[in-house]
């Protein structure tokens, strides 16, 4: 199970990150709303979210995932223990709430509860295409059950072709989900990028999935549909 701990206090952090990688969770940390941002939310099972942080606070980032349509169990952490700012966490979308000192076997319980509520409503975390198979839990990619060695960046791009499969993808797109930036930035390093995915995912002797749009983007489909 992967955790996305979002906290501005960098001891806080690592020691919590600490405590829940001994007990078998993966953990990715970001110190402020901004840096969260920069990760896909698909990749996480949970997050645990501080609401005082400098810049937006924890609520307005929950709120703000919830706006988008983002699922993902959140376990607020707080000082404030006041019963009207209880509320207005759980409010904003929160899952869970857990005031500030606490003991972590309480926020480990609270961590397993969301998670096993995780566990009974969603099936298993994967993307398939035809033969190509992408484990959103674990970050495996295999074609034909070979596993692909994969850079984070050819997997962010993947992801994204497989949440999309059989649609275009603009370059603008990628820029901005893969990068977080302007296309004009890094057009001509999509270039490189996508020409070592295409290598590794069509490689000779296997059916192509990933295909060019000419003046649009790019489109990753089952073979029967594939389109210059």
């Amino acid at each position: 199970m992967h955790i996305l701990l979002v906290e501005d206090d960098h001891k806080a952090a690592r020691l919590l990150a600490r405590g829940l990688e001994e007990e078998g969770y993966a953990v990715t940390v970001a110190h402020s709303a901004e840096e969260a941002s920069h990760h896909a939310l698909s990749r996480f099972d949970m997050a645990i979210l501080d609401w005082m942080m400098p810049g937006k606070d924890g609520v307005t980032v929950c709120t703000e995932w919830r706006a988008d349509g983002q699922t993902l169990p959140v376990l607020m952490l707080t000082a404030r223990d006041a019963v009207a700012d209880r509320i207005t966490g759980l409010n904003t979308g929160a899952d869970d709430y857990l005031t500030k000192p606490f003991v972590f076997d309480e926020l480990l319980a609270r961590v397993r509860a969301l998670l096993r509520r995780v566990e009974r409503v969603q099936p298993p975390a994967a993307l398939q295409v035809a033969d190509l198979l992408l484990d959103l839990r674990s970050r495996a990619v295999t074609r034909a059950g070979a596993k692909l060695d994969l850079t984070p960046k050819e997997y962010a791009i993947l992801e994204l072709f497989m949440q999309h499969t059989g649609a275009v993808v603009s370059r603008q797109q990628l820029a901005e989900h893969v990068w977080h930036a302007d296309l004009i930035a890094i057009d001509n390093l999509m270039d490189v990028h996508i020409k070592n995915l295409r290598r590794k995912v069509d490689a000779p002797g296997q059916a192509a999935l990933i295909a060019t749009v000419r003046g649009r983007g790019f489109c990753l489909a089952l073979p029967e549909h594939d389109g210059a």
